[in-house]
């Protein structure tokens, strides 16, 4: 604990201190509140990402065995990613990544020569890679908020277990000390004018 100067200066200095403490530790809480909130609500909508993508797999487990057909030029070719667009989302002061689209290339083919079930494989592909990327997107951002919800507890933990405890505690000791040095000077005073009047009795009696 560190030295605390035992003077009316120091009493406020501690007074103003923890009334700062309290004042800030209820908005520290809300944001712990809200980043729970937030990081429970992004589980969920992974989770729920998570089941559709596999049930979108199971839909295309029946498109591979035709990627071999003779026809094929290739699948991987029509789905080369021009670019993954994401927002962002503030919560609570924190900004986190949020999944738009994901833009694939244009490539043109002859519909005479490709098979007839190419461009439904093709959409299947594509909800496929997009659903990937908005769960990487989404894991993305629960991290962030993890990492800020961590650092905020320790915060609130701060305030709540050390300083403003021992703010009351210091402005406690600093009261108690100076109480007691104002009944010292009340009781050197009465002993001086005791004294005093001891003094001039005696001149009287003289």
């Amino acid at each position: 604990m560190a030295k605390i100067k035992f003077t009316k200066g120091e009493l406020k200095r501690q007074r103003d201190a923890l009334k700062q403490f309290q004042r800030y530790l209820p908005t520290l809480q809300l944001k712990k509140q809200q980043l729970q909130l937030e990081i429970l609500q992004q589980n969920s909508a992974l989770t729920e990402k998570k089941q559709t993508f596999e049930k979108r797999k199971q839909s295309i487990s029946s498109w591979v065995g035709l990627l071999a057909d003779p026809l094929d030029p290739g699948i991987k070719s029509f789905l080369k990613i021009k670019s993954i667009n994401s927002g962002l989302k503030n919560i609570a002061g924190v900004d986190i990544p949020v999944f738009a689209t994901v833009e694939f290339e244009e490539i043109d083919y002859d519909l005479f020569i490709m098979p007839l079930w190419f461009d439904l494989a093709i959409g299947h592909f594509k909800e496929a890679i997009s659903l990937i990327k908005a769960i990487e997107i989404g894991e993305k951002g629960v991290l962030i908020l993890r990492r800020e919800l961590q650092i905020t507890t320790q915060r609130v933990n701060l305030f709540e277990k050390v300083k403003i405890p021992t703010a009351e505690e210091n402005i406690r000791l600093i009261k108690i000390y100076i109480g007691d040095q104002m009944a010292n000077a009340v009781g050197r005073s009465k002993i001086a004018k005791k004294k005093i009047e001891e003094l001039v009795l005696e001149e009287v009696a003289v």
